[in-house]
């Protein structure tokens, strides 16, 4: 392994390739102009970098969150690679698969306590979301399919060229974004959004709008506000009178999300980076649900998101959309697409794959991931 003896753009490009292989990214390349996908990758093999002294355990903290499933797989390989050589991995992520797949020994803890411990093959999926605290619910709950064919269409977004697919949406329509990270799902969302200012060619949305940033550093939160204030940021035309904000209005429309959404808090008018990263990510998702938008475009939201939040969050949008509200919902986790009436593939900015709920699958997402021809 390359020692910090060797010059700093030689071990960092040498870790990025044992770990990420095709990742991409120069080692002269400024932090603040890469995806948040690629920062995490750089983060990750910062940490894996020898020091003057043995490196004997690494504490993973959701590294998965911003990485697609195939960048996933080649950090979680290189974490088994290293564990053979002797180097322990202490893994924390919400991802109940990566954990199951990967953990040696699992430990679940809620609310800062132990609840148990013990070796990963006495846990299955059901076992442990019991253990987490979760034992009225399980993953795809709520979700029954419903006929949308006759809802009036609220986006379409007509392709570059002739014989690609549209992306179409209908009202009440929950539609899944998929494939390989940075191949033009951000950038769909973000066309979408910026329709409310300004027409766009072959672009037609219907309906007012709110984006769950998923770069929620860059692009989410106001450091300088209040949780309180974060939230109700886009519900504020509702709450102005006589070019005054109504305080009383800000602090009832937190204080139901927080409840319902389930922020931690002990003040909602405390500073919002005061927050846990998963709990500022709730506020941005409360943010877009107490506004009056009837299309909610979301970029990856749940990532470092707890199991249980998850599942709550999810049939909120069902139900949300069984109320006619739509929404565009892009995820690098698989299991999310579960939740979704239909799923796009894009690769190269370009969709790939058009499928029907029950028609996706992890192998026809990859596949359609890696299509030829789409550029």
């Amino acid at each position: 392994m390359p020692a910090l003896s060797s010059s700093p753009s030689t071990v960092i490009s040498a870790k990025l390739d044992e770990i990420f292989p095709g990742h991409g990214i120069s080692p002269f390349d400024l932090i603040g102009d890469l995806a948040i996908g690629q920062r995490q990758m750089v983060e990750i093999a910062r940490a894996y970098c020898l020091t003057h002294d043995p490196l004997h355990l690494i504490i993973l903290d959701e590294p998965t969150s911003s990485l697609d499933s195939q960048t996933s797989d080649q950090l979680l390989a290189h974490m088994r690679r290293t564990a053979q050589s002797g180097l322990s991995t202490i893994l924390i992520s919400h991802m109940l698969g990566e954990i199951l797949d990967n953990a040696d020994r699992i430990v679940v803890m809620r609310d800062g306590t132990v609840v148990r411990a013990a070796d990963a093959s006495s846990f299955d999926r059901e076992t442990l979301v019991l253990a987490m605290g979760n034992t009225h619910r399980d993953r795809g709950a709520g979700t029954a399919r419903r006929s949308l064919r006759d809802r009036p269409t609220v986006i379409e977004a007509k392709p570059r060229k002739g014989g690609q697919i549209s992306l179409l949406a209908r009202k009440g329509e929950v539609i899944g974004l998929a494939g390989l990270a940075g191949h033009g799902q951000t950038r769909m969302l973000l066309r979408i959004f910026r329709a409310a200012a300004a027409r766009q060619t072959g672009l037609r949305v219907t309906g007012r709008m709110a984006l769950v940033a998923g770069d929620r550093q860059t692009n989410g939160i106001f450091p300088l506000w209040s949780i309180t204030e974060n939230i109700a940021v886009r519900s504020m035309r509702r709450m102005t009178r006589y070019s005054l904000i109504s305080a009383k209005q800000e602090d009832a429309l937190a204080t139901q999300w927080r409840h319902r959404i389930g922020i931690r808090t002990p003040d909602m008018r405390d500073n919002i980076l005061t927050l846990s990263g998963g709990n500022q990510q709730k506020a941005l998702f409360a943010r877009a649900l107490a506004s009056d938008a009837e299309i909610v475009l979301m970029d990856d939201p749940m990532r470092g998101v707890d199991i249980g939040t998850k599942l709550e969050v999810y049939d909120i949008i069902r139900k949300e959309a069984e109320n006619g509200r739509t929404f565009f919902w892009y995820s690098t986790e698989f299991e999310e697409l579960d939740n979704c009436d239909r799923v796009y593939v894009f690769r190269n900015d370009v969709i790939t794959a058009d499928l029907d709920h029950d028609d996706v699958t992890e192998e026809r997402v990859i596949a359609s991931s890696f299509a030829e021809g789409a550029a």
